[in-house]
């Protein structure tokens, strides 16, 4: 918010507006509170804090608010919630009118970049090259001289690699350059009289219990290096830190860890599709599958159609009439026959 406060569009802001802006800072935070709904005396919009816009913008309704950080209650830091776009006026260059023919430049030229490379030298690029070879075997001789590069790099086939990495050929570049693109004088300052120049980078420096921290501390914190300097190498400067990730990101520790991630979370389940199931339970009475007055195979009176299969316990009483009624029959049947009979065929 303060650094926004520096551009020019809101120097001349009147102050009452700069007081509003400021309280239309929100900080974002992870910690959960519940509240009373009495609390809610209406409704904002909170937005996170774009980089393309005006800060003016946000007052022109009172209920919008933005911010841009998050407050952590654990470690009671403030972070940003993503990385920043570098858009507006204190992020770029500031580009001079072209000058006249014959105008003096009035720049300080000491303040100005310093060129380490002519591309129109007056070599061509194969001798380029020899020297180039030249300063790496000249880096692996180095190595072989050095006792802690020799217990880092036992081989000679680990030193020539170490030799062949980036910063040797940057060395030797500037040295060429220096030399005014003088093959014999460069080769002669890559080999004083104190011995042959070493060039080590940050990937040669670290140790093995160094990098397995690092790599600890990245699978905690990610690419938040200020927390990885704090809690896991304090002894490092944050630039070291930076570096020495970009050049692990280059190794095939680095590839064979990311391929494995990705299997890892290929293998995963993400998502599981569960298809309609009407398959009627066994163990639920149902309606529509059981025949009407059916209790264990006979009927049952009194039992309304539809009711359902039930245990015997259930109508046990209808049982007990219904075994009385078979019994009084059973009895007129045996006591006069032929009444009985004429009782069956007449419908009254």
């Amino acid at each position: 918010m303060e650094e926004e406060m520096e551009n020019p569009e809101m120097v001349d802001l009147p102050e009452k507006l700069k007081h509003q802006l400021r309280h239309r800072e929100l900080f974002l935070s992870r910690q959960l509170e519940s509240l009373p709904a009495t609390h809610i005396r209406g409704k904002c919009s909170v937005t996170l804090l774009n980089e393309t816009e005006s800060l003016k913008s946000y007052l022109e309704r009172e209920d919008f608010f933005f911010y841009s950080l998050v407050y952590d209650p654990q470690q009671k830091t403030l972070l940003a919630d993503k990385g920043e776009i570098r858009v507006g006026n204190r992020y770029q260059a500031d580009v001079t009118d072209l000058l006249q023919e014959g105008e003096e430049d009035g720049r300080d030229q000491s303040k100005l970049e310093t060129k380490v490379w002519e591309a129109h030298n007056p070599l061509i690029d194969k001798q380029i090259d020899q020297f180039l070879v030249v300063a790496r075997s000249v880096g692996t001789f180095a190595r072989a001289l050095d006792c802690s590069s020799s217990v880092r790099q036992p081989s000679l086939h680990m030193s020539a690699a170490a030799a062949s990495r980036d910063i040797t050929l940057f060395h030797a570049m500037d040295t060429l350059h220096k030399s005014v693109y003088d093959v014999a004088k460069a080769i002669s300052a890559l080999v004083p009289q104190g011995g042959p120049v070493l060039c080590r980078d940050e990937m040669e420096e670290w140790s093995a219990s160094e990098a397995s921290l690092f790599e600890e501390a990245l699978e905690k914190y990610g690419k938040d290096f200020t927390d990885i300097q704090q809690d896991f190498l304090p002894w490092k400067s944050l630039t070291s830190i930076i570096e020495y990730y970009y050049m692990w990101k280059t190794t095939d520790r680095y590839v064979q860890q990311k391929r494995l991630k990705a299997a890892e979370a290929e293998s995963k389940l993400k998502q599981v599709y569960i298809p309609n199931y009407n398959k009627p339970n066994p163990n639920q009475i149902s309606v529509n599958n059981v025949k009407a007055g059916v209790v264990n195979g006979a009927g049952a009176p009194g039992q309304s159609p539809g009711a359902g299969r039930a245990c015997e316990s259930c109508y046990m009483s209808s049982l007990r009439i219904l075994l009385d009624i078979l019994e009084e029959i059973w009895w007129l049947e045996n006591a006069n026959p032929v009444r009985w009979r004429e009782a069956r065929t007449k419908p009254q």
